[in-house]
């Protein structure tokens, strides 16, 4: 019992910690290649959606059209760079995971008011901004305008298979973002963060909350390469 209770212990304290790293990996240890990261940006998506969405790549100077699509979705696979901006804190350090992979792909709405903002955590992160640099960016960004406003709810499919959200969550499961602004986790019942009912789980009470609803895991999609 006392050894059980001292793993609990040392868990309990090594879980924040465990992403408390501080300097950013080398680039390249964040980069796919093309034909790879198109495959993963799809699998966000059932086929219906993501064969006819427009794709994006990671490329040195940011995200770059790889694929024109007619449906005004967008696909593509986000770094540890987007980690949560405010809240909450222990997974803003995320933004150095090199091996982190988060195939999305947005609605139409999403891809104008939402997209824009996650690109630009991308580029603070780049440029290897702090957690606290890349909140300053996006706060000052948002302040002149530089980032669209967020005044309807829109969603994402995050439906991969093969997405790895980090140090603890790995593939998790296959869930819809929605982009809820200023929604608060009491007005969904106050569910844990990361459970499997809907919860708030970045940047509650902001412009930038996010609400997470999972799926069935049956409906998770494998990257199909070429």
């Amino acid at each position: 019992m006392k050894k059980l209770m001292l793993i609990t212990v040392l868990l309990t304290f090594a879980l924040p910690t465990a992403f408390a790293q501080t300097k950013y990996p080398p680039m390249g240890e964040y980069m796919m290649p093309r034909d790879a990261e198109i495959a993963l940006a799809k699998s966000a998506a059932p086929a219906n959606i993501s064969g006819r969405a427009t794709i994006k790549v990671l490329t040195d100077s940011g995200y770059q059209v790889a694929s024109e699509g007619d449906n005004g979705f967008v696909c593509m696979v986000m770094r540890g760079w987007v980690a949560p901006t405010y809240s909450p804190t222990f997974v803003r350090d995320f933004v150095h995971d090199a091996k982190l992979r988060a195939p999305i792909c947005f609605d139409p709405i999403a891809s104008r008011n939402v997209m824009p903002y996650y690109e630009l955590r991308s580029k603070l992160g780049m440029e290897e901004k702090s957690p606290d640099q890349i909140a300053e960016g996006i706060q000052a960004a948002y302040a002149k305008g530089l980032l669209p406003k967020r005044e309807a709810v829109s969603f994402a499919y995050m439906w991969s298979a093969d997405q790895n959200l980090g140090a603890g969550a790995g593939a998790w499961h296959p869930h819809v973002m929605v982009f809820a602004p200023y929604y608060k986790n009491s007005e969904l019942g106050g569910n844990a963060f990361g459970s499997h009912l809907p919860n708030v789980s970045d940047d509650e009470g902001t412009p930038f909350a996010v609400v997470v609803i999972s799926v069935d895991d049956k409906l998770a999609i494998h990257a199909q390469s070429k």
